[in-house]
């Protein structure tokens, strides 16, 4: 997977937004306000860092080479991934897909409570 795929991949995810906060080196992909994944444009090879289970953080390190802990990152809860060095894209999108996840699940809770609340309210 090449860096523009890698874009493309997190653009396809629903609500997936793409800025640039720290300066034109560095895509940063949100959804709901919240970062899921990260992609320095200036290294070779590509490098991006991504959101993990830090559990499932140490199994990824211990398989791939390619994975180490989050730079510039909480390293148990971040793993930053060479996406260009061996790694079959299908576990990539998988990465990814856990990424966003992550940061989806608690946004999609809220919502659920909010509503709640919202919902037992009386207008009349």
């Amino acid at each position: 997977m090449d860096l523009a795929e890698f874009r493309e991949y997190c653009l396809r995810k629903p609500g997936a937004c793409e800025e640039i906060p720290f300066g034109p080196d560095v895509l940063v992909f949100k959804v709901g306000g919240k970062i899921f994944a990260l992609a320095a444009l200036d290294e070779v090879p590509p490098r991006v860092n991504l959101k993990c289970d830090p559990d499932l953080a140490l199994d990824l390190r211990d398989r791939y080479e390619q994975v180490t802990p989050g730079y510039h990152m909480n390293k148990r809860h971040w793993n930053t991934v060479e996406i260009a060095s061996g790694i079959h894209d299908i576990e990539l999108q998988k990465m990814i897909d856990h990424s966003y996840d992550l940061v989806v699940k608690p946004l999609l809770k809220a919502r659920v409570n909010q509503r709640r609340v919202l919902g037992s309210r009386s207008c009349r």
